[in-house]
């Protein structure tokens, strides 16, 4: 959510930031807005007005009472009594009025807010400009993108010849877009998570956090915007709370209506939660695979900080994400997100995709972006300067490890032609030593 002064004093260049967000429905959105603002503030004038002028009369009513209590004439004591009750009567049609200005006003302010958070942020100048995702723009890969001399099988059926995967089961107990995870592939889900942990952790100094996986509304409006929170969301019935979609909300939540101070910034934070997604819309869930569905784990990256740093740390994170699939000797290439393909809160956005040998294209496992102080300014999140001036924090986020997605180009990566599957010098700790998988026969 951008700054009403901004848009108050620099209506066009919001109105072309709507443009290159090809969301030209909205441009009136502007001038309702510009509309609402000034008889806003034109309320707020008048009862101010009527504020100064019912106090004036208040006091004035003081001596008049004290003239009329020591007066022994009775035509100027019932003049005096006569002028305050005038004054009374003034104060009650003063109190009324107020009131209906203030109701008014707060009329306006939902309505304002309610505008203002459909209109997009403003991008970063260095965003590409195109109306979807066929317009994103990539920058640059890291690893060779190797095409083996064998078929590589569906994730799935890798999965399988483990004895890794039974959606079927899953199916009878929560229905499509769920999966049961066994044996070597659950410890290999596992050992991934805990890997992404401890990079986190002990190579890039970041506070491990396990936040809370559900969220009231008011949350959610603050850090999502409409259209992601209705094709994401499950709701709680009967309660003011959803299921979270990833741990970026509870974690930027946890700071709403906060004064930090600036001494603490950068906040760094990682953070592990299931995850749960509706998945409506477009793309839908995958009806074999594991690749969308509507529950997952994911270690997530969180960074709060001074708006002057908010762009080093977003090159920062999303060279993270890199360096870690790296680590786990998986091809990754960073794909940078054209303006259409952002969500409504984000300044810049970036994918980090991997290789898939099998579908020999890479596909989204990280997503990194900068969303300025769009989710504080709806939060509330403030940071007190050292000259104690408070201005709005900067939020960041970004995918560390999500599986089962990033199993997929793990397995298919990793997989040899009799169907066994190397694990990483990184990650044999935490598969108990085991450096060859070998699927059951």
């Amino acid at each position: 959510m951008i700054d009403i002064r901004f848009l108050r004093e620099n209506p066009e260049i919001v109105r072309e930031n709507i443009r290159k967000k090809f969301q030209d429905e909205k441009l009136p959105l502007v001038d309702e807005v510009i509309r609402l603002d000034a008889e806003k503030r034109a309320t707020q004038q008048e009862a101010e007005a009527i504020k100064a002028n019912r106090n004036k009369l208040s006091k004035a009513n003081g001596p008049l009472f004290g003239q009329m209590k020591k007066c022994a004439d009775p035509e100027k004591k019932a003049a005096l009594q006569a002028q305050i009750d005038a004054n009374n009567a003034a104060v009650k049609a003063d109190d009324e009025r107020r009131a209906a200005l203030d109701a008014r006003q707060s009329q306006l302010e939902e309505q304002i807010r309610d505008i203002m958070y459909t209109i997009p942020n403003i991008i970063d100048p260095s965003v590409p400009i195109g109306p979807d995702d066929s317009c994103n723009v990539e920058v640059q890969r890291f690893g060779e993108a190797v095409v083996p001399d064998f078929e590589i099988p569906h994730h799935v059926d890798i999965m399988a010849s483990f004895h890794g995967i039974d959606k079927d089961a899953a199916g009878r107990v929560a229905g499509m877009g769920f999966y049961y995870l066994l044996g070597d592939i659950a410890r290999l889900h596992e050992a991934v998570l805990a890997y992404a942990r401890d990079f986190m952790i002990d190579e890039k100094g970041f506070t491990y956090v396990i936040p809370p996986f559900m969220m009231h509304g008011d949350v959610v409006k603050g850090v999502m915007s409409f259209p992601e929170m209705e094709a994401m969301m499950y709701k709680i019935e009967g309660e003011d709370l959803y299921l979270i979609g990833t741990s970026e909300h509870t974690m930027i939540g946890r700071f709403i209506d906060q004064i930090l101070p600036e001494a603490q910034l950068p906040l760094t934070l990682t953070s592990y939660s299931p995850c749960f997604r509706k998945e409506v819309g477009s793309h839908g869930l995958e009806e074999r695979g594991v690749y969308r569905i509507h529950q997952f784990e994911k270690q997530e990256m969180i960074v709060v900080c001074r708006p002057e740093e908010s762009m080093d740390w977003y090159e920062k994170l999303w060279r993270y994400s890199v360096e870690l699939f790296r680590n786990l000797e998986i091809p990754v290439r960073q794909l940078e997100c054209c303006s259409g393909d952002l969500a409504d809160l984000k300044v810049k956005s970036c994918d980090i995709e991997a290789w898939s040998p099998r579908q020999q294209k890479y596909f989204e496992v990280c997503s990194c972006s900068n969303l300025g102080d769009a989710q504080a300014r709806r939060l509330n999140i403030r940071v007190k300067g050292a000259d104690g001036k408070s201005y709005l924090a900067h939020t960041l986020n970004n995918t560390c490890i999500a599986p089962p997605r990033m199993l997929i180009a793990f397995l298919e990566n990793h997989l040899q032609a009799d169907g066994t599957v190397t694990i990483p010098a990184c990650l044999q700790p935490y598969m108990g030593g085991k450096a060859v998988l070998t699927p059951d026969k």
